[in-house]
């Protein structure tokens, strides 16, 4: 009788470690499911005719009605120098989504050329905005620079899906960036610094360390972030640092000292389309920026509803170095909407 009793309380023992591990076990389960619904990196699938790809995202904030989805500019560079968005857009409750484009940092690099065009990114962001669920009573679409490209590309294409379209730092013609370049900014460089550079041009020495050294040295403080080049915030300097170059050397060219060669871009021109642009649209220029701060105000008044923002202490990366003007204005825009 004693052994019928120890027995059936060792029985009753196990049953009860069983029960406790069963439910530990549902409550770390629940908890899993929990985090993955809850987790802000999403992983989106991007099918292409070369098969399937993933692209990183990741979304901070919440917002039913406004959602921010950021297209960072290169080609090839990555998310991380919008990374000044977030001591700004959560404050205002905006929703927003880092991207990193297919062949940058965090998403696939699958090194395939025929993916490295317009076309392409189109269809992909078009994917992107899908598996977010973001839809024209929310999504707004932010491009800064070759995102800029990409953002206007996508409206004339997809624009009863957007809410919102913001150009930031970009012009609607290349070759208008590229006469900017040449006749505006490049004068105003040191005469003997703008023949050495010329020098590597007049050859097509364009992926010349020197000719490289003297851009990133005399160019981009002035009109790519005015800011000593050593004292750029680490986000940009790592953007900058990680960019895909075999992208960016194919689509825009070795600098931002215009499109040169026989980089994809250098045709590009919508100019006779932005009439056709319909949903609010802003554009962002700034008085030092590479690109020509009245083209970006004229681009404004050529869609059927748009307005222009300038930032007059800013240059191309006036998220950065204008952020006061940037942010105020582009808040002001996103909550009229």
């Amino acid at each position: 009788q004693n052994l019928m009793k120890k027995k059936s309380f060792k029985l009753i023992m196990i049953f009860g470690i069983i029960k406790k591990i069963t439910i530990l076990l549902l409550i770390l389960f629940f908890t899993s499911c929990n985090e993955k619904i809850n987790d802000p990196v999403k992983i989106i699938p991007i099918s292409t005719e070369y098969g399937e790809f993933n692209v990183w995202t990741k979304k901070i904030g919440n917002n039913p009605t406004k959602k921010v989805l950021l297209l960072h500019g290169g080609p090839g560079a990555n998310h991380q120098y919008f990374k000044s968005f977030e001591s700004f857009f959560p404050n205002e409750d905006i929703e927003f989504y880092y991207y990193d484009q297919l062949g940058s940092t965090l998403s696939d690099n699958p090194q395939i050329e025929d993916l490295w065009t317009i076309e392409h990114y189109v269809e992909e962001v078009e994917q992107v905005r899908k598996a977010l669920g973001l839809t024209k009573d929310n999504f707004i679409l932010l491009g800064h620079s070759w995102g800029g490209i990409l953002g206007l590309e996508y409206a004339l294409k997809y624009q009863n899906n957007l809410k919102s379209l913001i150009v930031s730092n970009m012009v609607p013609s290349v070759p208008d960036y590229n006469d900017y370049a040449n006749n505006v900014l490049a004068p105003q460089l040191d005469p003997e610094i703008l023949k050495e550079i010329r020098s590597y041009e007049a050859v097509k020495d364009y992926t010349n360390e020197t000719y490289l050294g003297l851009i990133h040295e005399h160019y981009y403080p002035k009109h790519v972030m005015r800011i000593p080049a050593n004292e750029w915030p680490k986000d940009v300097s790592n953007a900058f640092a990680e960019i895909n170059f075999p992208i960016y050397l194919k689509m825009q060219g070795p600098s931002e000292f215009g499109i040169v060669g026989d980089a994809s871009l250098k045709n590009w021109d919508v100019t006779e389309r932005l009439n056709e642009i319909k949903v609010p649209f802003l554009s962002i220029g700034a008085t030092y920026d590479t690109m020509d701060p009245v083209q970006m105000e004229w681009m404004a008044s050529q869609v059927q509803d748009g307005t222009y923002l300038n930032c007059p202490n800013g240059s191309h990366m006036a998220m950065w170095d204008d952020q006061q003007n940037y942010f105020e204005g582009l808040i002001d825009f996103i909550n009229q909407l």
